[in-house]
């Protein structure tokens, strides 16, 4: 069956519309905004899951010429993706509602919770690269402000800087990497722009790149934006830095919905660069970071930090998934894409019930909470057992089909494929440590310094518990989950026919070996996991140097030096200088685009020239190098004013006559200001700095060459034919434009409003000097 259009970009659409009212309402509402975001948030998801079982793309021309369309494709994918953002973000929007109480900026906050939930829908369903883009960059842009939200605080600043340096250092990858493939899709015969044709028709697409020899560039750039954003190694350094933000933020965007927005991309593509590129590049890059994140999420001393290093590794996980050629592979990818984002957003929650109520994140001076927060603990013994992959929880049957693929892929190659299943065990046995610690913060003794503890509210406590009654009914029946979207999910990323199948192991093998030995070592070390903390932070302290954070900061330190000498350089207050830089830079873009482009310059045309034209000509180039030789100012002035009426009388003698009469009064203009300027400047300019000069002359010879190359490349071809664009101005301009003077029509009538917005850039112009003179008169310095 095919979807609805109007269903699916009405979900995506509805929070952009919600997030632009919010102001206005959170006027006369206040803080129950909140309640109206889990409103909008329930309606997309009502909107999402109208759409399960149907699958097509929809579209709507949105550049028809450049082939650019808003174009949506609905699959299980997508369903499953819009379903986790729309349906957690209900959840996350009543929990906002009473954590958030008493916080400032609320407006700004849900008006920007809700554009990120637009973002996340629109990336679920996009079909088209431009779009994906767009919407890919607007997830970033939402984060950065979200993180950024305690605008008075230098370490929040910091973090929301550094997610989006990392998340749109990412994008330019994507953007790079998409521009390929469409380059790629259009020489092998698909439409260029059209994700969905690509992906249907995803052998020719790969075939072509193979055939120019990017299909590894592609897949690395590609690879490179969904780490950035799905926080894997190296670049997972800014996910647990996000935890200066608000509890609810770090619940929707950094375990639910953005971090997975790359894993996502991978398993989309996946049908594309599936191969042994694929894995070796992807598989590898996801038990690498499953293992590190694991590592370092013991090592963790603060809840969020310990939850937020754990994601890594979860992610990680999935990643490694998608990277398997088997279809064990994209079934554990898909699958663990439902259950972490249940357990993890129910544990994010309890993470800030337990900040709101006792007020530390610091798991040393938390235990034996149970007592006070019952159904707190409750939900937390759900969430954590399911993060830790004990069975019978859900995180289990996930955990276990990431087994599968990696121990038959290394039974399949052998040799250091056995990497693949000692890594992921590895991890795993880090995993089972650093979620009983977490699980501990209930069951644990209570330290002294822990107080009376009050019950949290409703609105704390639902969410969670909704989150964790989601996790044991998948628990008890996977098969249900499986059914009624992740098999059509897995479908979508394999490239051969996939049956997702859950169960707990009834014989030995391989797989179950390794989850029975992951579980059994993490269990017998957890009553030594301080000292194993303490040999973990002396690891860290001699690696110091090489931590991606560091890095990261070098890198800013050697930036922000260079900048400060660079700018004492170009910005040295001389208007000269600043003109330099402006018209070299122009020329060397413009010419280096020629020359990427390939361009080849026309062959010159024999063109009639009266003896007229040529004397004004001769007349302008004497007039021009007369203004650069004079002494004076008053001589230049007036021989500038001689070339500028040379070019006037040019184009009367070229039939331009409204282009002269335009030139007359601009350049007339121009010589009455220029001579009253004078009694305010020296009689003669200086002497003559040769070094000054010749890089004058430089620049003249640039700035003319570019020009003389633009005029032969975008002049008329001299077969006397119009192109499309002229064709169909001169045949509207009388019956649409009502007048014959092609020019003036196109200028008042077919771009009016350019011409508008360019009289009003002039009267803006002109206001502001009428400004900066007043203050002048007044005295005034600011």
């Amino acid at each position: 069956m095919e979807p609805q259009l109007p269903a699916v970009a009405t979900a995506v659409a509805l929070p952009f519309v919600a997030a632009a009212l919010t102001p206005l309402l959170y006027r006369f509402v206040g803080e129950a905004v909140g309640y109206f975001g889990a409103a909008i948030a329930g309606l997309s998801f009502v909107l999402v899951v109208s759409q399960v079982g149907t699958e097509g793309t929809v579209s709507v021309q949105w550049i028809p010429s450049l082939e650019v369309a808003v174009r949506f494709h609905v699959d299980g994918l997508a369903l499953l993706f819009g379903m986790l953002a729309s349906g957690i973000g209900v959840l996350i929007f009543a929990y906002s509602a009473g954590y958030m109480q008493g916080k400032p900026n609320l407006a700004r906050f849900y008006m920007t919770l809700l554009g990120f939930m637009g973002s996340i829908l629109g990336v679920a369903f996009a079909a088209d690269l431009v779009v994906l883009f767009l919407f890919w960059e607007l997830t970033s842009v939402c984060s950065f402000v979200l993180i950024g939200y305690h605008t008075d605080d230098d370490e929040s600043r910091y973090s929301a800087r550094m997610a989006m340096l990392v998340t749109v250092g990412g994008g330019l990858c994507l953007l790079a990497g998409l521009l390929v493939l469409a380059a790629a899709a259009e020489m092998a015969g698909v439409e260029a722009f059209n994700l969905a044709a690509m992906l249907a028709d995803s052998a020719s697409v790969a075939a072509q790149l193979k055939e120019v020899g990017l299909f590894v560039p592609a897949l690395v750039l590609v690879t490179i934006a969904a780490a950035a954003k799905s926080a894997q190694v190296p670049l997972y350094f800014w996910l647990p830095r996000a935890m200066v933000a608000p509890t609810p933020v770090s619940a929707f965007l950094h375990s639910a919905t953005m971090v997975k927005v790359g894993v996502y991309a991978l398993g989309r593509f996946r049908p594309l660069f599936h191969g042994v590129e694929w894995t070796l590049l992807v598989a590898t890059l996801g038990l690498a970071t499953m293992t590190v994140g694991a590592v370092l999420a013991v090592r963790a001393r603060d809840i969020k930090e310990l939850l937020a290093y754990s994601t890594a590794s979860h992610l990680g996980l999935m990643v490694a998934g998608f990277g398997f050629q088997t279809h064990y592979g994209a079934d554990a990818g898909v699958f663990h894409l439902l259950n972490h984002a249940l357990f993890k957003a129910a544990l994010f929650l309890v993470a800030g019930i337990v900040t709101h109520q006792v007020g530390t994140r610091n798991v040393e001076e938390l235990g034996g909470l149970a007592r006070d927060l019952p159904v707190t603990a409750a939900i937390t013994g759900v969430a954590a057992l399911s993060m830790a992959g004990i069975p019978p929880f859900n995180g289990f049957y996930s955990k276990e089909l990431l087994f599968e693929a990696a121990w038959e892929t290394a039974v399949a190659n052998g040799d250091l494929a056995w990497l693949y299943p000692a890594t992921a065990a590895l991890a795993s046995v880090f995993t089972v440590l650093y979620s009983l610690r977490f699980l501990w913060l209930f069951l644990g003794d209570r330290p002294d310094s822990v107080g009376s503890v009050s019950r949290p509210s409703l609105a704390l406590l639902a969410p969670p518990a909704v989150l964790a009654a989601l996790v044991a009914v998948l628990s008890v029946a996977p098969h249900l989950g499986i059914e009624f979207v992740v098999q059509d999910a897995a479908s979508a990323t394999a490239v051969e026919p996939v049956e997702v199948h859950a169960a707990l192991p009834l014989s030995v093998s391989g797989p179950a070996l390794m989850s029975l030995g992951a579980i059994a070592v993490g269990v017998a070390i957890f009553p030594a996991y301080g000292r194993l903390q303490g040999r973990l932070d002396a690891a860290h302290g001699a690696t110091t140097r090489l931590h991606p954070t560091v890095l990261y900061g070098r890198v800013l330190t050697a930036t922000d030096e260079a900048s400060v000498r660079l700018s004492g350089f170009v910005h040295n207050g001389l208007i000269r200088t600043y003109a330099w830089w402006t018209l070299l830079a122009a020329c060397g873009l413009v010419l280096a685009g020629y020359v990427t482009a390939a361009v080849g310059l026309p062959t010159p045309l024999a063109v009639e020239t009266s003896v007229a034209m040529v004397l004004v000509l001769a007349v302008s180039v004497l007039s021009a190098v007369a203004v650069a030789a004079t002494d004076t100012h008053v001589t230049g002035v007036l021989t500038l004013g001689i070339l500028g009426f040379m070019v006037a009388i040019f184009y009367i003698l070229a039939s331009g006559p409204d282009l002269a009469l335009t030139q007359l009064v601009v350049e007339t203009l121009l010589l009455l200001i220029f001579l009253l300027a004078l009694e305010e400047m020296p009689a003669f300019y200086g002497e003559l700095e040769w070094d000054v000069a010749a890089k004058d002359a430089a620049l003249s010879i640039a700035v003319g060459v570019t020009a003389f190359v633009s005029v032969l490349l975008t002049a008329p071809s001299g077969d006397g034919g119009l192109t499309e664009t002229a064709g169909e101005y001169v045949e509207r301009a009388v019956p649409d434009g009502g007048g014959t003077n092609v020019v003036n029509v196109i200028l008042t009538d077919f771009r009016a409003f350019d011409t508008l917005g360019e009289s009003i850039v002039i009267v803006l112009a002109a206001l502001s000097v009428l400004v900066l003179l007043a203050m002048r008169t007044r005295g005034e310095t600011q």
